[in-house]
């Protein structure tokens, strides 16, 4: 397998396991936080799958890296839910806890909305076409029916639109609670993918428009859409 670039990290977890660099990442990151982005992809996307283990010789192999940086990315995603530590066998993914998920989904609502909100206010015509190329991409995925790809994709989606907030700790404790959602659990609904298609074509028309209150409705009415998929 072609290794990844960490310079060119965005969209990591779906180009390492197609063999292919990834585009340029959005933002400036330490290499740690670069890692730590490619392992909640890789987790959201199921590359790396829930209870499974971590081995950091082979993450750093295939990121080309050291295994500093890759065992202060796992001490990151610790901290943040993704992954549990063992002294001796290493870290593993977490359990997907379904208790814990309504509350979650109810603290997603309130976070998410209010940073789609502050993004319509200060996104640009070139981060809106960022955007438009990767809601393209997931739907190209779902029409494959390549279900891990796409929601490697939406995560992009969401963590890149997100940045243009610029509340970088609200966007950190969204980054945890997804780390106890069910997003596969979701997106093997059938239809969700068409949904999920327009969802996201209505919160890019409010962003375009610069319509925060559009924004912010269109993004709760999106995480809700979901979530009645698996409840209903």
């Amino acid at each position: 397998m072609t290794a990844v670039i960490l310079p060119e990290l965005d969209g990591a977890a779906g180009h390492a396991r197609a063999g292919r660099a990834a585009p340029p990442s959005i933002e400036s990151r330490t290499k740690e936080e670069q890692v730590a982005d490619f392992l909640r992809e890789g987790i959201i996307s199921g590359l790396f799958p829930r209870g499974s283990r971590l081995k950091q010789a082979e993450i750093a192999a295939r990121l080309q890296l050291s295994i500093t940086p890759v065992r202060e990315a796992l001490k990151l995603l610790e901290a943040e839910g993704y992954v549990t530590g063992h002294s001796y066998r290493g870290a593993s993914v977490v359990p997907f806890n379904a208790a814990a998920s309504k509350e979650v989904l109810e603290l997603r609502l309130l976070l998410e909305s209010r940073l789609a909100r502050a993004a319509a206010r200060k996104i640009t015509v070139t981060e809106l076409s960022k955007l438009r190329a990767l809601a393209d991409e997931f739907e190209r995925a779902f029409a494959a029916d390549d279900r891990a790809a796409a929601r490697g994709v939406n995560y992009r989606l969401h963590r890149r639109l997100y940045s243009i907030a610029g509340m970088p700790q609200t966007l950190h404790f969204v980054q945890m609670l997804w780390a106890r959602y069910p997003f596969d659990l979701i997106n093997a609904v059938e239809g969700r993918g068409k949904r999920a298609v327009e969802e996201h074509t209505r919160i890019l028309r409010a962003m375009a428009q610069r319509d925060a209150a559009a924004a912010a409705l269109a993004m709760r009415e999106h995480i809700e859409s979901g979530w009645s998929l698996l409840s209903s």
